[in-house]
């Protein structure tokens, strides 16, 4: 069996939806928390799949979060050996700077439901299983594209939203692993949030309910397709 280590950096965000996809490629699923006391010594370069999923938090914030620092570094070599990770949200974040490139305060908060604008060359790659499918958006940071990098998918607000580095390195500033999720209630009571983006908790809860399910699908799609392309 494969193994799978999915690094969690608050309880309320974990994989959700893209659980069935990786253990349906047969990856058994291990998971640690940033705040678990082990973490400094956890081992970034032995799983076969890491899995580094999102937090409110920004990865320019290591006065405020030490482990950042630590985080960084060890995926940072991880990446080097060119293994197989995927980053949401936050951990796109993480990638882009373990990858040398700046994080950054973006423009405006982008929450709610709504598709992405896939480029061409993610047309050609798993992103194309989200095309025009309202996926969660839940972030209020950017990044500058990595060098190396292959730009996927943009929104009118964040032009980079999506990139990859060859087969094994992907990385979404969306969510489209949640919408079936009941851990999205805590999302919601985050209100000083949802109001600076110009939200309301009822809005989002109906987008939910309309594209939750719809958006999981497409993003199971979406992983177990580049599951099966990875170069391992």
């Amino acid at each position: 069996m494969k193994s799978a280590l999915v690094i969690r950096h608050v309880p309320y965000e974990g994989i959700a939806g893209f659980r069935a996809p990786v253990e349906a490629a047969g990856y058994v699923i291990d998971r640690v928390d940033v705040t678990d006391p082990d973490f400094a010594q956890v081992d970034f370069d032995t799983p076969d799949l890491v899995v580094m999923m999102g937090g409110p938090m920004g990865v320019y914030e290591t006065d405020r979060y030490p482990w950042l620092g630590c985080e960084i570094a060890r995926l940072a070599r991880r990446i080097m050996l060119d293994r197989p990770t995927l980053g949401v949200c936050l951990g796109s974040q993480v990638i882009a700077a373990a990858m040398g490139a700046r994080v950054y305060a973006g423009p405006v908060k982008e929450v709610g439901f709504a598709p992405v604008t896939i480029h061409d060359a993610g047309l050609a790659s798993p992103l194309r299983h989200i095309e025009g499918v309202p996926v969660l958006h839940w972030h209020g940071d950017t990044f500058d594209l990595p060098e190396r990098a292959e730009l996927l998918a943009s929104s009118d607000a964040y032009p980079h939203q999506v990139f990859r580095r060859g087969d094994n390195i992907l990385a979404l500033q969306c969510h489209s692993e949640m919408g079936e999720d009941p851990r999205f209630d805590a999302w919601l009571e985050d209100e000083p949030y949802i109001h600076a983006a110009g939200r309301t908790v009822e809005e989002l809860r109906g987008e939910h309910d309309r594209h939750g399910p719809v958006a999981v699908a497409a993003g199971r799609r979406m992983i177990a397709d580049w599951l099966d392309r990875l170069d391992p």
